[in-house]
This record gives structure tokens, C-alpha cells and sequence, in this order.
């Protein structure tokens, strides 16, 4: 079978954002199938492709994949004008190889939704069977973030709707979002969870080493969070634990900042300007490094803007990084992860909006290394047993299979 794969925001491991699509495009290629992936270009995306003048696109052979880079750079610290521009055009150009490139089954993954364009048209144009990913509910997400323009949101309505409805079956990566494919899709429309998951290998308690990050006291406690810095992740909460655990005179504690996004210059001004020492920021980090870093931090941080929307609605990457690497995992939100963490013994949940209750938890664990172990045992065990990135990436085989069927 030749897959038609489109994802604007497709990486490798030697970028430093999420690879799940690489690692699904290499499990249908162990499946026999052959995978074209369709993507934008971004700084994390670790690609590093010859460039084809005729066409005005990068494109070469990645572990097996065949990958098109179309120009069309993109930042989440790009203003809402400009990242749809960039969608739109992705949309727009991908649309035309959905019509020309050889295919018998079209995937697209969102976001953005307009990822689904190109199956929609060559599902119906050439009868392609089109199976659709929806990593976050467009336009319930915008609208909970701020988004008013009533034709972004109509727009995305309409496709949305139309998306559910067509696809030959629709892959949704949390509870909340399986639940909202169902209420806009037909009756008997096939919709399945496939969340992100972890990468067991990449990502192990034995690549703890001292010194990982530069900079800490060897009794240092490092509360890290791995991930985009954007308005979305209400990172201003570890501002304010910090202020708290500067007024409890605590200074073993540090939190730590890996990645980058939108709000991460004004946080890191921020926290310089009032003099908070316990938060320290660093650039983003290759995958292939990351797992050694992550499995070095003391906790992994889950945190978000207090938004309804996010508690079912989400399935963020560096959960799974954080199980896998085996540290207990401190989270500010309610939902599935939080059930997940606390059910399992994999770390602490702290209410929104909370910094003492945050701070308790930190110093709570850097005051009890057997608590850690334990906790960080509990979420390599969820990891291993439940989010085995192996084990997903067979799902999502047996689906494109079936759909394609």
C-alpha cells in the first residue's frame, strides 16, 4: 500500500519536536508499505533534505521515508495572521500532490485542521480512501483560548464537520477528543484513540546522568518542563511557585525550561528581572539528547492554562517522555493525565492556579528520595504497559489497513 502522509509539522529525532508521525511512517514501512511524507519546514524538524531547484522543494529519503519539504517556514512564536497564512498555503500546495502523487490511501494529521484539505479532496477526486488524525478539537480549543473571528471559527466549523463525516475513519489521541469527533461525526463513523505514547528506548531511567544539565549543584532538586512555551501552557504558574519557594527561603529547588515558544523570552525577562534563581531556561534539545536529560530531572512537569477544554482535550508528548524516562510526574490540571498520575502512584496533582500546593509537592519530593524512586517506577510501569509507543504504532497500522480494506 502507498501511503499519501500529510503533516505540516513532521520531525525526525534529530529535531526536538514530537516524532510520532515519524514513528508511525517507519512502522508502516516495517508493515511492507510504502509512506511519501508531505510536510512544511520548521527549526525542530531535523531535516536536512537536497533541494530540488525545478520544484522549489526540498526532498530526499529519511530512514526509509520519503519526505517533501515544502517552503513554508513556520514558529509558534508566528501571530495568529501569519500562522494561518502558513496553513492555508501548506493547504493549498498540499492539496495539488493529493491530486498527482501516487497513492492508495491518503493520512493527514492535524493540527491545523487544514491538514484534512488535501484528503478531502483526494478522497473525492480520486476515491482514495482517507483516514484523518485530530491531535486537538479545532475550533473548541481556539475558541476556549481567546480566538473570536467569527469566520476562522466558522471555517474551521465547516471543515471540522466535514472531516469527521468523510473520513473512512478518524483517529482521535485523548478521551475528550474521541468524544468530540463522535458528536459531529455520522453514527456509524469508525473513530479510535490512538494517544501519543512513549518511546521506551529514547527515553530510560538508565541514561540518568550527573551533570546532563550544566549549571545545578549536585544537590540540586530540577523540576523540568520539556515543551513549546506558548500561551497555551500557562507557564506564568512556575513563576509564581517560584516566588513561593523563594519566600519559604528554599533554594534547592530549581525549575528548569527546556524548549521554546512564543512567551519563552518574556518569561525568562521576567523571572531575571524579579530575581527568581530557581528558574532556568534552556534552548530546545534534540530527541536523541533529550532522553538522557529527561531521565536526569528529578520530577517532569505537567502544566497548562486552566482552561476546561485542556482536562480531556489533550495528549501532550512530554507525559510520555516523562513516564518512559521514569520520574514522577507533578501536574496543575484536572483531566485524564491527572486521573492516570493519580491512579497509578506516578507522581502528584496539584489543583490549577495553586502555587502552594505546587511548592508543597516539589519540596515533598526533593525531601524523599524513596517517594521519587517509587513514583518514577510507577510511571515507567504506565509506560511500559499501557503508551509503549511499539504497541500504538500497530494500532495505527491496523487502522490505515482496515480503512484501506
Amino acid at each position: 500500500m502507498r501511503v499519501l502522509y500529510f503533516h505540516q509539522h513532521f520531525a525526525t529525532p534529530a529535531g526536538s519536536a514530537g516524532t510520532r508521525s515519524y514513528e508511525f511512517a517507519r512502522a508502516l514501512l516495517a508493515a511492507g508499505h510504502r509512506v511519501t511524507m508531505v510536510c512544511g519546514a520548521h527549526a525542530q524538524s531535523g531535516l536536512d533534505l537536497p533541494y530540488d531547484a525545478a520544484r522549489g522543494w526540498h526532498r530526499g529519503v529519511v530512514d526509509g521515508i520519503d519526505v517533501i519539504s515544502l517552503p513554508l517556514p513556520y514558529a509558534n512564536r508566528d501571530g495568529v495572521a501569519r500562522r494561518t497564512w502558513t496553513f492555508c498555503r501548506y493547504a493549498a500546495m498540499a492539496t495539488r500532490l493529493a491530486l498527482t502523487l501516487e497513492a492508495d490511501l491518503v493520512f493527514a494529521t492535524s493540527t491545523p485542521l487544514t491538514a484534512a484539505w488535501p484528503g478531502l479532496v483526494a478522497q473525492a477526486a480520486r476515491g482514495l480512501p482517507f483516514v484523518f488524525e485530530v491531535r486537538d478539537l479545532w475550533p473548541e480549543l481556539p475558541r476556549a483560548l481567546g480566538l473570536r473571528n467569527p469566520l476562522l471559527l466558522g471555517g474551521m466549523e465547516v471543515l471540522e464537520t466535514a472531516a469527521y463525516r468523510s473520513a473512512d475513519a478518524v483517529i482521535g489521541l485523548s478521551p475528550g477528543i474521541v468524544r468530540g469527533i463522535r458528536r459531529k461525526s455520522a453514527p456509524r463513523q469508525r473513530v479510535v484513540m490512538i494517544p501519543n505514547g512513549s518511546d521506551l528506548e529514547v527515553f530510560h531511567p538508565r541514561l540518568r546522568r550527573a551533570g546532563a544539565l550544566p549549571g545545578f549543584a549536585p544537590d540540586d532538586f530540577l523540576a523540568g518542563f520539556t515543551g513549546a512555551h506558548g500561551p497555551a501552557n500557562g507557564l506564568d504558574a512556575l513563576l509564581a511557585v517560584a516566588r513561593e519557594l523563594r519566600r519559604r527561603g528554599d533554594r534547592r529547588v530549581k525549575l528548569v525550561f527546556i524548549g521554546d515558544g512564543k512567551e519563552k523570552e518574556r518569561l525568562a525577562a521576567q523571572a531575571a528581572a524579579e530575581g527568581l534563581d530557581h528558574c532556568r531556561f534552556f534552548p530546545p534539545i534534540p530527541k536523541t539528547e533529550l532522553g538522557a536529560v529527561t531521565a536526569s530531572l528529578d520530577c517532569g512537569l505537567m502544566v497548562l492554562r486552566d482552561v476546561p477544554a485542556f482536562y480531556d482535550g489533550t495528549s501532550p508528548n512530554k507525559f510520555f517522555d516523562y513516564a518512559a524516562a521514569g520520574i514522577p510526574v507533578v501536574n496543575n490540571y484536572p483531566g485524564w493525565l491527572a486521573g492516570l498520575i493519580a491512579d497509578h502512584d506516578a507522581g502528584i496533582v496539584v489543583p490549577p492556579a495553586n502555587p502552594v500546593a505546587f511548592a508543597d509537592a516539589l519540596q515533598a519530593l526533593a525531601a524523599d528520595p524513596a517517594r521519587r524512586a517509587r513514583q518514577g517506577a510507577a510511571a515507567r510501569r504506565l509506560a511500559e504497559t499501557r503508551f509503549a509507543r511499539a504497541d500504538l504504532a500497530a494500532d495505527f497500522v491496523a487502522t490505515l489497513e482496515a480503512a484501506a480494506g
